[in-house]
């Protein structure tokens, strides 16, 4: 890293937090560069000794990113507040900070990514980047084309008109939406505009990442051409965020632990011991995955019970 970026950047590029947090972190007086205490806006390089609660700080590039494909069932919150009851990261249960890449609604399931690349997440989620996401919609009552035609035009919610989609009648009571938006309840709160309430909803696609061989409540680290693909998708991408009252995409500026402003500390970087993943099953995903599989089996048949696909990207294994 030859030129230099800003402070915060540089923070939640290694791993530890998001922008946001590393903000309140060089606020309380925690970072440090080159022996002083570092101000908001600080700009930084690889030259530079970088502590946070005293601990070095070097940020990570390549493949040192953690980057997986989840497939939520239904239950599971996508959120990392400490705390909350069958919080995606608990249930997860990995040995690095990560946090997902946006939500999933609790009634929800599906394809969600998490990651520890803070800067990755806004380029994913901007609408303007036209990121795409693909949806398999279950409803209270018969497809029309009438539906799908008005569906896919735009549909006023939140006080705005959703852009254009292209949307699939799949069978009477089922039909595929493929978003670049990420509003809050976006396909509920459409599907409400037109009478019809949704049944069963899950996400099978992100850019070019399908649910294919991800069982209900299992994970995968994404192979290396995956992760090309990605980072060639995203290459033009823009992280700046756009500010729409209410929508996801305002909301999800960096996903980050929430913490109170009293007793907020910085984590102890570099101190906490990895540990044995597989000596440490999930016992929740196998009870989550079986309370799930009955839903699955209604379209085509629930997933066999295969083993999560591993890859060499940063040489990381998932666990049961």
């Amino acid at each position: 890293m030859a030129e230099k970026i800003r402070l915060n950047k540089f923070i939640s590029d290694s791993g530890v937090c998001s922008r946001r947090e590393a903000d309140k972190y060089i606020e309380q007086g925690h970072v440090f560069v080159n022996g002083k205490r570092a101000a908001i806006g600080t700009m930084v390089s690889a030259r530079d000794k970088v502590l946070l609660n005293g601990n070095p700080i070097e940020a990570k590039d390549g493949t040192d990113f953690v980057f997986l494909a989840f497939n939520k069932p239904v239950g599971i919150i996508s959120t990392t507040e400490v705390g909350v009851k069958d919080s995606i990261i608990d249930y997860i249960g990995y040995h690095e900070r990560i946090f997902p890449i946006g939500r999933l609604d609790k009634e929800s399931q599906g394809l969600i990514f998490l990651t520890n690349n803070g800067d990755i997440v806004n380029k994913i989620l901007r609408a303007g980047n036209k990121h795409e996401k693909e949806y398999l919609v279950t409803v209270n009552k018969p497809v029309t084309d009438d539906f799908v035609l008005k569906m896919g035009n735009g549909v006023p919610i939140l006080g705005e008109i959703t852009k254009k989609c292209k949307v699939v009648k799949e069978s009477v009571y089922s039909f595929r939406i493929t978003l670049i938006q990420g509003l809050n309840r976006q396909i509920r709160r459409m599907c409400e505009h037109f009478d019809y309430d949704v049944v069963k909803l899950e996400r099978v696609r992100i850019m070019n990442i399908s649910l294919k061989g991800i069982p209900v409540g299992e994970w995968r680290q994404l192979q290396p051409e995956e992760m090309e693909q990605i980072m060639a998708a995203i290459a033009n991408s823009s992280s700046t965020v756009e500010t729409k009252p209410k929508s996801q995409e305002s909301r999800l500026k960096a996903p980050e632990t929430r913490a109170k402003t009293s007793g907020h500390r910085a984590p102890a970087v570099g101190t906490t011991k990895k540990p044995d993943r597989s000596a440490n099953p999930n016992p929740k995903s196998r009870d989550l995955r079986s309370n799930s599989s009955s839903s699955s089996a209604k379209k085509g048949g629930a997933p066999k019970n295969v083993k999560p696909s591993t890859s060499s990207f940063g040489n990381r294994k998932s666990k049961r």
